[in-house]
């Protein structure tokens, strides 16, 4: 990826023309999501405008329309969310280099950076000091306001932070990589998992499938752990070697200090010492859920074994596209259950159920 130019402060740069799109918003956290009209700024000389085919419902979305991260990031309303972007190229401005109309493209959770902090330079955009530009409501630094997401017809951003999509994916299904897939595959690569490796994954979510999926295509003896022993079956469809009754401590002790890394996926209050004590020595114990309040850790069984526990969100830019193209190469895409706008509200009630298997996508056909 070629450097990032510099980001202008929004008083530098000229209020640029717009157009409108149809959207879906929600306008109170008790509204739900229904339609509206948006204005979207016509391409500038590194935008890229791409027409919207499909956009993945991500559980974010549900606690952003809903205010439910109100205490460290309020919701702004009218809110159009979605981070999981796939379309084709409508327009390029011209200094685009990267993209031509046409083109498949993908917009994953950030728009923008200050690409100026240590963090960007390093092309870990997500830990931007300035905080990244999320793909909605986040200040958009062009017209002003709030960024709205893919619940839409058209998104326009700039070039660098436009992603290319295989052209042997399902694009449906790629589009949940955008989020869930970026999530699951910066831990396992950071934690250097390689054939041989044996890797846990506990809970099979949106983002525990997409982890059985990357591990096993890395190599790893995937064992998936789950309270619902009716899971089994599918677990190993997508490729897990083995799976684990977490309740069982029979079957838990079984697999004590015998793991490279694991990978914890769930987003409710739980217990994790349980893991850490399957976990070798210099073993790691990576969290991508977001428990809504802290979680129990017993500092002695860190201790012994010199193991370790880790966090981590998305990733930068080049990570993701990196990923998608390791997505490519392995034919790992997600396992979708598509709808149209008009049952995204249904769906965030399912999804609080964990009722699908195991990501909902967004036809916006349905838009039209």
């Amino acid at each position: 990826m070629s450097a990032l130019r510099a980001v202008p402060f929004p008083e530098e740069t000229p209020s640029p023309q717009t157009y409108t799109a149809k959207a879906f918003a929600a306008q109170s956290p008790t509204s739900g999501v229904a339609a509206i009209t948006i204005p979207r700024r016509t391409p500038q000389p590194k935008d890229v405008q791409i027409e919207i085919l499909y956009c993945g419902v991500c559980h974010t979305d549900v606690h952003f329309v809903r205010n439910e991260f109100a205490a460290i990031m309020p919701t702004s309303y009218p809110c159009v969310p979605g981070h999981e972007i796939v379309g084709r190229v409508l327009k390029t401005g011209n200094a685009v280099t990267k993209f031509k109309e046409g083109d498949l493209a993908g917009v994953g959770c950030m728009v923008d950076s200050d690409r100026t902090c240590e963090a960007c330079l390093a092309g870990e955009e997500q830990f931007c000091a300035s905080q990244p530009i999320f793909t909605y409501n986040a200040p958009d630094k062009h017209l002003g306001g709030m960024t709205y997401g893919g619940y839409s017809q058209s998104v326009v951003v700039d070039e660098d932070f436009v992603l290319r999509l295989p052209k042997n994916l399902d694009i449906a299904a790629t589009a949940p990589l955008l989020c869930a897939g970026i999530t699951t595959y910066s831990p396992l690569r950071h934690a250097n998992v390689t054939a041989g490796h044996k890797v846990g994954v506990v809970w099979l979510g949106g983002l525990g499938h997409m982890g059985v999926k990357l591990a096993s295509a890395f190599g790893a003896n995937v064992v998936v752990f789950t309270t619902s022993p009716s899971k089994a079956a599918d677990a190993k469809r997508l490729g897990a070697h083995e799976v684990v009754n977490s309740k069982n401590d029979a079957d838990m002790q079984k697999h004590a200090n015998t793991f490279d890394f694991i990978l914890d996926t769930v987003p409710a209050a739980h217990n994790p010492n349980p893991y850490i004590n399957l976990l070798k020595r210099d073993g790691t114990l990576g969290f991508v859920g977001a428990p809504p309040e802290p979680l129990p850790l017993e500092v002695a069984g860190l201790l012994f074994g010199r193991r370790k526990v880790a966090g981590s969100i998305i990733g930068g830019i080049r990570e993701t596209q990196e990923m998608l193209d390791f997505c490519g190469e392995h034919n790992v895409t997600a396992d979708v259950e598509m709808i149209g706008l008009q049952q995204v509200n249904e769906a965030y009630d399912r999804l609080l159920k964990n009722d699908v298997k195991y990501r909902f996508v967004i036809d916006m056909e349905s838009l039209k």
